[in-house]
């Protein structure tokens, strides 16, 4: 067992921000950290983006030896050692794609000491001489990533995992901390089961990311809906994931015909076009990467704004683990999928193949993919129940509830459906229960005289269907009446207040299910198909904001200017997520303020009383809206010094200010609409040429964003602070 030094606690927040450049753990963290410095095996479940990886490579840096990362992925472990390789952390990886002279230099480092994370698939740890230098190395401890890879019972199982206790073992007593992202009570259970964790230090997180928006559309005309989705949001980062190779190089080439940059990746394409593709659009050379689910396994993008799932997951695993590549900042992130039964049929057949264990366990996670899909429940409260988390009200942030479907109350009906969870002994699952409740007559109620019972056939004065009483008991289990019996997958059991229900019945609504494939056969979508998160979180009223840029773009048009200049982009999906209807509810807006208000603001605040009018919208007038940096006092310092022409230098220098500090203060100053004449500095700085050039530049520009303006400008000898001072200038000239 590894010794750890006090002094090393003292240090971990002194290297976080050292090497990682953060001030604060998040969440569990720091708690993690201390678990596996203190010599405990630790269990991690850890949604993705929530900063899983940084548990365990910040204990290896501070701890003497090396840590053993067993990673399945050769992308994932490049990924991670090249960032650590970044941060001046010595990091390898031990696989097949090293020559025999590299192999012998990271064993080297290894036994030398001077390696601090070794990363290693678990196919190389099964090999003799892998087995027997690590025995002479110094290890701290070994971290299991992914390890959902250990059960059988999860989406993504491979058997050389389960080998791993026996492998560790053999190196030496050693602490281990296992993490995943998607763990099922089951999987949870079957995973410290195998480690032999079962006293491990458990850290569990919510699965809820509350900044995803999920959606399902029927998959009708798909290829067009998808081009459309795209085309509504041009210029942000999104991931297209399809089943097969073909379908992702048909949809990036469809995609590109359509003037929308976009680039294939799947394990089909050669190292080298993968890597560079996975490059392209990570430096936002492309906006959009068509994938199979190859793509995605620890890239952290934090700006992917869409995640469409052309083609239906094979699990709700992999759905939330693809999904979870959405809005790693906490911004916007929309989940979209694109549903048929027949991807379902499809999936089947790739698992006839299998084992029979291994089948039937595909075949049961398919059953919860089409579950989620087609019940009409949150789908948050879907995602969350399947983790075995349990949310007590709707999120009001999915299709399901912002488009609620169809109600109904039920009473009797639930009270018939938790006796024959009861009746049958709590031993079977929603399919035999549903067949015992219509008296659908098999083997198995026969056999165990099923067909005795005094609920057999009584949910048929309801409703004669499985199909019903199999969403019914879904969806009560989603309420928490009923929970998963852990040990026998399936298995449903009552909770305590499904039992308190049993005495003491009231009506519940329930929804109704969809029928997307009825849909699809009929070649219809829902009449209002295109829902979109209209509130809450990050997201703003696309209607309203589509009219307010067509508002503005009219208006810029008669003035002559650039539509920027009227108002910018985040200003409007602020309007249309708060909702201003006057002049000083206008100019709380970030980046508007009173005088670009009394310029233009007119329209746009009729323009949006009109909206809320006609759609009977409640305003909610008591909205925080976001501060800027700038303080008043320091506010009102700058404009005057800037209106008696006193030089920035000494502004700054008088404020403790850095130059490029003020500038930035100055930037908001102008952005909330007060006009400042820095023309007095300005001359000094460059002459009448260079400020004519630059001028021009953002008077015909789409953008004045100064990253673009600097690649325009990339020949020349601009600085981005002759840029920036420049576009302050024509803002104050011609928008405030």
């Amino acid at each position: 067992m590894m010794q750890v030094d006090q002094t090393v606690y003292v240090t971990l927040k002194e290297r976080l921000k050292e090497i990682f450049g953060y001030s604060q753990f998040r969440g569990d963290q720091e708690a993690i950290i201390h678990s596996i410095l203190a010599g405990r095996n630790t269990f991690v479940i850890m949604p993705t983006g929530a900063g899983k990886s940084l548990c365990y490579q910040l204990p290896a840096i501070v701890s003497d030896g090396t840590a053993i990362v067993i990673s399945p992925l050769i992308a994932l472990m490049k990924n991670q050692v090249d960032q650590l390789n970044a941060f001046g952390i010595n990091a390898q990886f031990l696989n097949s794609t090293l020559s025999k002279a590299e192999m012998n230099k990271v064993k080297k480092d290894t036994l030398s000491g001077s390696l601090k994370l070794l990363y290693i698939a678990p196919e190389s740890l099964t090999k003799e001489e892998n087995l027997d230098f690590l025995k002479k190395a110094n290890i701290s401890f070994v971290a299991i990533d992914e390890a959902h890879c250990i059960s059988e019972w999860g989406h993504d199982f491979r058997p050389e995992y389960r080998k791993i206790r026996g492998i560790v073992d053999n190196i030496g007593n050693l602490p281990v901390i296992a993490l995943t992202a998607t763990a099922t009570p089951k999987v949870q259970q079957d995973i410290q089961k195998n480690l032999q964790m079962e006293d491990a230090n458990l850290y569990k997180s919510s699965f809820n990311r509350k900044n995803l928006y999920y959606e399902i559309k029927p998959k009708i005309d798909a290829k067009k809906q998808l081009i459309k989705y795209v085309k509504q949001n041009k210029g942000k980062s999104g991931i297209v994931y399809c089943l097969s190779r073909k379908t992702v190089e048909d949809i990036a080439e469809l995609l590109n015909v359509n003037d929308i940059k976009a680039l294939p990746y799947h394990a089909g394409l050669d190292p080298l076009t993968r890597m560079n593709n996975q490059d392209a659009f990570l430096n936002e050379e492309v906006d959009v990467i068509v994938a199979t689910i190859a793509f995605g396994m620890g890239i952290d993008k934090p700006d992917v704004r869409f995640v469409i799932h052309y083609d239906a997951p094979k699990s709700l695993e992999g759905y939330y683990q693809e999904t979870g590549r959405a809005g790693r900042d906490g911004l916007e992130g929309n989940c979209v999928m694109f549903y048929s039964y027949d991807d379902i049929v499809k999936l089947e057949k790739f698992n006839k193949d299998k084992p029979v264990t291994e089948r039937d366990n595909a075949k049961h996670l398919l059953t919860e993919m089409v579950s989620y899909a087609n019940l009409g429940v949150c789908r948050r409260r879907q995602l969350l129940s399947y983790f075995g988390e349990f949310l007590d009200k709707d999120c009001g942030f999915c299709d399901n509830c912002l488009k609620s479907t169809e109600k109904f109350k039920a009473q009797d009906e639930v009270v018939l459906a938790l006796q024959s969870v009861l009746q049958t002994d709590q031993r079977f699952d929603v399919a035999h229960l549903a067949d015992v409740l219509t008296a659908t007559d098999n083997q198995y109620i026969t056999s165990y005289e099923h067909n005795r019972l005094e609920v057999y056939g009584k949910g048929r004065e309801f409703n004669e269907t499985s199909e019903f009483w199999c969403s019914l008991l879904k969806q009560i289990t989603i309420y928490g009446y009923i929970e998963k019996d852990v040990d026998n997958y399936g298995v449903l059991k009552l909770t305590q207040r499904g039992l308190n229900y049993i005495e003491d019945p009231y009506p519940i609504s329930l929804s109704k299910d969809h029928h997307y494939d009825q849909q699809v056969a009929e070649g219809r979508e829902d009449e209002d198909k295109d829902v979109a998160p209209t509130a809450g979180g990050n997201a703003y009223d696309e209607e309203l904001l589509g009219l307010l840029k067509a508002l503005r773009k009219k208006v810029a048009k008669e003035k002559g200017l650039p539509p920027y200049v009227i108002f910018q982009d985040p200003s409007m999906e602020e309007m249309a997520t708060t909702y201003p209807t006057t002049r000083e509810e206008m100019a709380q807006i970030n980046g508007v303020g009173m005088g670009k208000v009394q310029k233009f603001g007119r329209p746009f605040i009729d323009l949006i009383t009109k909206y809320v009018e006609e759609n009977e919208i409640e305003t909610a007038k008591d909205v925080v809206v976001k501060s800027t940096v700038n303080k008043s006092k320091v506010k009102i310092f700058i404009i005057q010094q800037i209106d008696r022409k006193v030089d920035l230098e000494e502004i700054a220098e008088a404020k403790s200010l850095t130059l490029e500090d003020l500038i930035e203060e100055i930037e908001h100053i102008c952005y909330s609409g007060t006009r400042l004449n820095l023309d007095y500095y300005i001359n000094q700085v460059m002459d009448a040429d260079r400020q004519d050039e630059i001028y021009d530049y953002f008077m015909n520009a789409e953008t004045d964003n100064i990253a673009v303006a600097m690649r325009e400008f990339g020949g020349d000898d601009f600085t981005e602070q002759d840029l920036r001072l420049m576009r302050i200038k024509f803002l104050s000239e011609v928008a405030n």
